[in-house]
């Protein structure tokens, strides 16, 4: 994973709500381990007509949303299943942030594992938003909080091990063994004291 400390990015809408993991990436699509090349199935029965042509009128094919690494989407965002294959598809789409006022909490946990970043906002503000796609925000992960291009921000709620595995661009198993030193150490301590008693 790469560090995640400041995004600024124009913003993709996608006002639906209750959008579901099976919508995010479709069931057919998960026969791979892999992360590379499933952002071309992101959203694909949305995305693609029968003929396996882009919609122009969805919103990640239209030409505003090509450089958007931020998505704000309707409430429940990431509803359904528990597959991790659904932040996989957003982040290999270049999505790193969704906005939503409700974010499921298995998605939530699967996306920050993944560095992909859930950002839960009040609804009338997502709502606004929403009625402003390419609006440039900015994320600063380390302050929690979101800026407009007026100046004005809020904060996001994000867990201080969630934080720190993003700033540092590890995952769980990432940050245990950059910890190798401290465990090695409390090891040696608990041997020591073993031995005493």
């Amino acid at each position: 994973m790469s560090p995640f400390r400041c995004l600024e990015s124009p913003i993709a809408c996608l006002p639906q709500a209750n959008i579901d993991t099976d919508q995010i990436i479709p069931a057919r699509f998960l026969t791979t381990t892999t992360r590379e090349g499933l952002g071309r199935h992101a959203f694909h029965d949305w995305r693609y007509d029968a003929e396996g042509r882009p919609d122009p009128d969805f919103v990640l094919n239209r030409p505003e949303a090509a450089q958007a690494r931020i998505l704000v989407a309707g409430p429940n965002f990431g509803c359904g299943s528990s597959r991790e294959h659904a932040p996989w598809a957003l982040l290999d789409a270049g999505i790193r942030a969704v906005i939503s006022a409700g974010i499921a909490d298995i998605f939530r946990a699967n996306a920050l594992k993944n560095g992909l970043l859930p950002i839960v906002l009040p609804e009338a503000v997502v709502d606004t938003l929403l009625a402003q796609p390419g609006l440039r925000l900015k994320i600063d992960v380390a302050k929690g909080r979101v800026y407009w291009p007026e100046g004005e921000s809020l904060p996001f709620a994000l867990d201080a091990f969630s934080r720190t595995c993003l700033l540092e661009g590890v995952d769980e198993l990432g940050y245990l063994l950059s910890q190798h030193e401290a465990i090695a150490a409390y090891e040696r301590r608990h041997e020591d004291t073993a031995h005493v008693a």
